[in-house]
């Protein structure tokens, strides 16, 4: 029975992490980030992996860093045959790296699970960006992991659709079975060295860097098409957003739809409300509309915008903000 070390984070990476248990893999430590303050109340919250980890009997290591001598201690003394990594949240150092045994290839014995179609999307949000950025196909990539960002030899991969009604909360659960499936149907392959590694090309490389608080603002200069992707894309975190005129945040959160420049021509400025009713709230872009059905006002529950419309909280014709 192979020992493996398995590492990860996220919603994404729990199941491989079932599969793994259901092939009765021994999986002896599951490495995951630490606890952090959540909310108002700042309640310590556990990672989904170490929540599963948890219910499942598995021993759980969160290490403030890897990359320190007690931490890779910690991982060398189980002496794994493999690590699987899947949306872990660092980069393992190469001492961890060189933990494991070669595979038969000679690459280091650490497998990471990456939810795009390497190279396309490396780095920290392939999903947010796979939406964002158009595209009506991804995917999950097993690779063989070397010291750089995503760059290691792909194993195996498995194309994953986008539809139009895709969040990057939807389509992350898509690929984390995508992965799953992708994982125990190569692992074997690649310990025993059937599964050949393939060299990523390099001239179709492109970036998914990390999204932070404040890259959910929603920029109306944009097309409503690319802002209504934009708006998929940031659900459920950080959530698209923009500002009313009394400098209060507002998100914009799905579904919301694109209205064609004929129907809003005679409004000019990007970010003017054009109208609120039943259907929703009508928004110029720079190019066409954008009919929102769903906000939020920071600290308060979704609502449609006409109930913020009778609270007197929003008026047509305002002109949202970058602040």
């Amino acid at each position: 029975m192979k020992r493996v070390v398995f590492m990860g984070s996220s919603e994404f990476a729990v199941p491989s992490l079932k599969a793994l248990l259901g092939k009765s893999y021994d999986v002896a430590l599951v490495v995951t980030r630490e606890d952090k303050p959540k909310g108002r109340g700042l309640k310590l919250s556990q990672t989904p992996v170490k929540e599963f980890a948890v219910a499942a009997g598995l021993r759980v290591f969160q290490p403030k860093t890897l990359k320190n001598e007690e931490a890779q201690n910690v991982i060398r003394a189980v002496a794994p045959d493999v690590i699987i990594v899947a949306a872990y949240g660092r980069i393992l150092p190469k001492e961890v790296l060189e933990i494991p045994p070669r595979l038969a290839s000679n690459h280091y014995g650490c497998l990471n699970l990456h939810g795009s179609l390497l190279p396309k999307f490396r780095g920290a949000a392939p999903v947010q960006w796979a939406i964002i950025k158009g595209e009506k196909e991804t995917g999950v990539t097993l690779m063989a992991m070397d010291e750089g960002l995503d760059t290691g030899p792909i194993l195996a991969q498995e194309k994953v659709p986008i539809s139009d009604e895709d969040t990057s909360e939807t389509l992350v659960a898509k690929l984390a079975d995508a992965a799953a499936s992708l994982l125990i149907d190569n692992i074997e392959g690649v310990l025993s060295g059937l599964v050949k590694p393939v060299p990523q090309d390099e001239t179709v490389v492109s970036f998914a860097p990390i999204i932070k608080k404040e890259d959910g603002i929603i920029d109306w200069q944009q097309d409503a098409q690319d802002i209504e992707r934009f708006v998929r894309g940031m659900f459920p975190w950080p959530c698209a957003y923009t500002f009313l005129q009394d400098g209060q945040m507002l998100r914009v959160l799905p579904k919301a739809f694109v209205v064609e420049e004929a129907f809003v021509s005679e409004h000019k400025t990007p970010g003017q409300v054009i109208k609120i009713d039943e259907e929703g709230m009508l928004v110029r872009c720079g190019r066409g509309g954008l009919l929102v059905k769903t906000v939020q006002k920071e600290g308060k529950r979704a609502m449609t915008p006409k109930e913020l419309l009778i609270g007197r909280q929003i008026r047509v014709d305002e002109v949202f903000q970058k602040k």
